[in-house]
């Protein structure tokens, strides 16, 4: 299906695209990677206006080491996370997440920006940013601000993002002393997780967060086993709500282990 008709707009800074996003209302769209948005327009399952292509902004792209975090900018590839010595070292959970992205088709186009602002329930990243309790900084018409992952995904595709906000920046803290892993599951190989689980162990402390039982990433609270209890995913063609609860155990306890033993 060929999409609806739209403007592009190809900014050169973020200045010049938030002004853009202003001047067109709710009826924009952010473009980065393409992965995400490009597919649901040809299906005609969002239809904007107007694209405001974040293609042509330099300095989006990067990962570099700030104080006792690790910035990346929003426009950086899952590649790039993916292969990059820094996280590898310092990070691994993300890397680990960014390597189960799609196939190496969409690793090299997708980025890390575009997956979270996205927000799919069953994606990889999102599940990884909220282990890493990792702060993303949004740039819109009123500055700059920061938000905990814990608090930007607030439903079913959805984010805390205002309409003329862009996110520009995640910040992940550094592991080190730390085990993780991120782990999923799915029909085929390179294919959406019908349910994912990313952990991180420190010492008797222990975070996992699943992807795939509910419309945001699950955080669970207090022991894991209870948090599981209290999952109420929902059935459909790629599993039972019954079947995705076991998932998320049987995830959880293989991610733990591997977390413990890296």
């Amino acid at each position: 299906m060929i999409p609806t008709a739209f403007a592009l707009e190809r900014p050169e800074s973020i200045e010049d695209a938030v002004r853009l996003l202003v001047d067109a209302g709710e009826e924009a769209k952010v473009l980065a990677g393409g992965h995400s948005l490009v597919p649901l327009m040809r299906l005609r399952l969002a239809a904007p206006e107007t694209i405001v292509d974040l293609g042509r902004i330099d300095g989006l792209s990067y990962i570099r080491q700030d104080g006792d975090r690790i910035a990346i900018g929003a426009l950086t590839t899952h590649t790039a996370v993916e292969q990059s010595e820094l996280l590898r070292d310092r990070c691994l959970l993300l890397a680990e997440a960014a390597a189960e992205v799609g196939d190496i088709q969409v690793r090299n186009r997708g980025t890390i920006g575009g997956s979270l602002a996205h927000a799919d329930p069953n994606a990889d990243l999102p599940a990884a940013a909220v282990a890493l309790d990792a702060e993303l900084v949004a740039t819109g018409s009123n500055g700059q601000r920061t938000i905990r992952a814990r608090e930007f995904f607030v439903d079913y595709m959805t984010t805390v993002l205002e309409p003329t906000e862009i996110l520009t920046e995640v910040r992940v803290p550094a592991l080190d002393g730390a085990g993780s892993a991120y782990l999923k599951f799915s029909r085929r190989s390179q294919d959406w997780a019908i349910v994912g689980c990313a952990a991180i162990v420190r010492g008797d402390d222990e975070t996992v967060v699943w992807t795939g039982v509910g419309p945001t990433p699950v955080l669970a609270q207090g022991d894991w086993r209870t948090a599981a209890d209290g999952l109420h995913p929902t059935g459909d063609l790629s599993g039972s709500a019954e079947y995705k609860k076991h998932l998320a155990k049987v995830l959880a306890e293989r991610a733990l282990a591997k977390a413990r033993n890296s």
